[in-house]
């Protein structure tokens, strides 16, 4: 049997605004790819993926272009399912059914009411169309994939009744029970269950009403069937906790996709052009309102001339500077001096350059010439003239959104120059950065060390690293090892979107941070664990902000390692990624470079992210250092470093290479760049 082809239609009046906001249409693509990825599961194919704003109108095109035109089997709306004024999904959608569906209403309404009781506040709609099964979804990314997966077994026994492709008679042969071992539905403890997320266990927390803007609300409720890893329970005794983590170990790659999916792109702000624009990204195309020259203009300090005079000696009549003012017409026979960038007078045709002249006579004073011999022969129409926009055209798109404002100059200058003021960007992150731990001291405290106690080092190092990446860090301070506190000083700042903490995510009876994310704040840990060297405890989180000016944005949780190593090197493998993509930076992750192994790099059974310092050799290559002991407590080895190398597990270098345990001097590697390329004469 062919795929079954789907549309997903993202209704968001933002996300068709900036397409860099919609997270949904990935989310639920994912979906189908994983079903597409199990033995006996339907065939499916994403044809057709598009956005439209909240408009009833707008909506029902598209959806009968892919009913009645294009006959796709499944058509699936993301978002305007709630109560809000412009929710209007289910209006337009319920008008063109020729047939409902309550069945799949049921079945969504009673997944996400599993998951959370807000769940009654959206109003999906599903039915048939001509061929098409129509099914509308929530639309935050979490909402849409998990309210989707609860049906996505059955769909396809639907769309191919619809379509007709088999007699109703052959599909039920067998009855029920062949049709639930078909599509994988089992029945556990009384209750059908299906399997739908791609990580293997079911989610929590989605949002009902939002609009594909890619975030929800994390509101909580109860779960029959609880698969999700749980941390310790803050109230149990010390016997009862876990003794290993119940969080499974997720490979780099699938953290990377899950930060990303749980990142929003923040909203638009206007901002004025100077200096203080550097790090933002423009939220829209900027069309030049000027043209650049705005009139023609020499390249060059000479004579401004008509060229079919030829060489010869002319009377100088005026002077034409690099300022405002107006200039004569210049006559057959005549010539003006002009200096650089400045007007053409009317009437000149092309600029010769001074050194290709020789005063002939002065004024009666001697200060200025009167008369010029052109000794320049050949003279072209338009030689060393700058036409008028021929720089930048009036009315063309000189920025497209999407830009990043660079500190180079080169894009403010561009602005300033056709006259822009201000500009639409997207609005950067804060950050706020917190330390755990009761042995925790400030660096700058004069005081004696007592025993058990260290410098925090975290704090400051993770401070200027984010300042120095142009983003706004709040400093949080040092949190005592209680719940209380971590959950206080966790939501002290409320204008912070985004917040870091060092320590308190291993396995010891002190480690609250994950248990009080989930427990305290209501949160949703996505992942507690990573298969790397340093940094294997990193986890992300999110939970729902109090702050009304960010709307129903979740606030961002990275709780990094204590060890002062990891929680760099992971800030900037993990946390620097999702900021720049929440400034609304396209390629948001950090340069990846082949480099030359400066010396034999160990390898361990985890893949390694082996701080090294990179720099240019004579023969043009980059090559990387290791920067000494890699332990992740010993922060001397970021001191200098200016990147990782990325090596891959023993298991993954071929028998040789494992025998030996290190990947040879001269062999090469990639390598994340997260500061300057050392020149020749580099540290290392």
């Amino acid at each position: 049997m062919p795929a079954l082809t789907v549309g997903i239609l993202v209704v968001s009046t933002t996300a068709s605004q900036h397409l860099t906001v919609d997270t949904s249409t990935s989310a639920l693509t994912e979906v189908f790819e994983h079903v597409n990825g199990e033995s006996q599961a339907a065939q499916w194919e994403v044809k057709e993926t598009t956005i439209v704003c909240d408009d009833i109108e707008k909506i029902q095109a598209t959806v009968k272009k892919w009913a009645d035109e294009e006959k796709l089997n499944l058509i699936v709306t993301t978002g305007g399912t709630g109560f809000a004024v412009k929710d209007v999904t289910p209006e337009a959608v319920r008008p063109l059914l020729q047939k409902e569906a309550p069945g799949l209403v049921h079945a969504m309404l009673s997944g996400s009411l599993e998951i959370t009781p807000f769940a009654m506040m959206s109003r999906p709609v599903a039915g048939v169309r001509n061929q098409s099964v129509i099914i509308t979804v929530p639309g935050s990314p979490k909402g849409a994939k998990e309210t989707l997966g609860f049906i996505v077994r059955t769909v396809p026994h639907a769309c191919i009744q619809a379509a007709g492709m088999e007699s109703s008679r052959k599909l039920h042969q067998g009855g029920t029970k062949q049709l639930e071992k078909t599509h994988g539905i089992t029945e556990k403890a009384g209750h059908f269950h299906i399997s739908h997320s791609p990580s293997g266990h079911a989610e929590h927390g989605h949002n009902h009403h939002s609009h594909g803007c890619g975030h929800s609300h994390g509101h909580q409720g109860p779960k029959r069937h609880q698969t999700v890893p749980r941390a310790n329970d803050l109230n149990a005794a010390v016997t009862r906790r876990h003794r290993e983590s119940p969080y499974p170990m997720i490979p780099v790659g699938e953290a990377h996709n899950l930060i990303s999916q749980h990142t929003p792109v923040l909203s638009v702000q206007q901002k004025d052009v100077n200096a203080d624009l550097i790090g933002y990204v423009l939220a829209e195309d900027i069309t030049a309102p000027e043209a650049v020259p705005a009139f023609r203009a020499s390249i060059v300090d000479g004579y401004a001339v008509i060229h079919t005079d030829g060489p010869g000696v002319y009377p100088v009549v005026a002077v034409s500077h690099a300022a405002p003012g107006a200039v004569p017409q210049l006559k057959p026979g005549q010539i003006a001096r002009i200096t650089t960038g400045a007007p053409l007078p009317p009437g000149a045709t092309a600029v010769i350059m001074v050194e290709e002249t020789a005063i002939k006579t002065m004024t009666a004073d001697d200060k200025e010439e009167k008369e010029v011999e052109i000794f320049a022969t050949g003279i072209a129409e338009n030689d060393n003239v700058r036409e008028a926009g021929s720089d930048v055209e009036a009315g063309t798109v000189i920025l497209k959104a999407g830009t990043a404002i660079t500190s180079s100059g080169g894009e403010i200058g561009l602005l300033a120059s056709v006259g822009v003021s201000s500009v639409r960007v997207f609005r950067k992150p804060v950050v706020g950065v917190l330390s755990t731990g009761d042995e925790l001291v400030d660096h700058n405290n004069p005081r004696s060390l007592e025993h058990g106690e260290i410098r925090d080092s975290n704090r400051p190092t993770l401070l200027s690293a984010i300042q120095a990446q142009g983003f706004t860090a709040v400093d949080l301070g040092i949190a005592a090892d209680k719940s209380e506190n971590l959950s206080s000083d966790l939501t002290r700042d409320a204008n912070c979107d985004v917040i870091i903490t060092t320590g308190g995510v291993s396995m010891g009876e002190l480690d609250l941070l994950k248990p009080t994310i989930e427990q305290s704040l209501k949160g949703t840990i996505h992942f507690g664990r990573v298969a790397m060297k340093p940094g294997k405890p990193t986890t992300f989180a999110t939970f729902p902000s109090t702050n009304a000016k960010q709307g129903d944005l979740d606030k961002l949780i990275f709780a990094l390692p204590g060890n002062p190593a990891s929680a760099l090197v992971t800030f900037y493998l993990f946390v620097l990624p999702s900021l720049r993509k929440s400034a609304g930076y396209v390629e948001y992750h950090l340069p990846r470079v082949r480099v030359v192994a400066g010396n034999d790099l160990r390898i361990d059974p985890r893949p390694e992210y082996h701080r090294v310092f990179v720099k240019m050799q004579n023969d043009g290559r980059l090559a990387a250092f290791s920067t000494g002991g890699q332990r992740s407590s010993r922060i001397g080895s970021a001191a200098q470093a200016n990147g990782v190398a990325c090596l891959p597990a023993k298991s993954e270098v071929g028998e040789k290479r494992e025998k030996f345990g290190y990947i040879p001097k001269g062999e090469t590697v990639t390598a994340v760049l997260w500061g300057q390329i050392g020149g020749l004469s580099g540290l290392m």
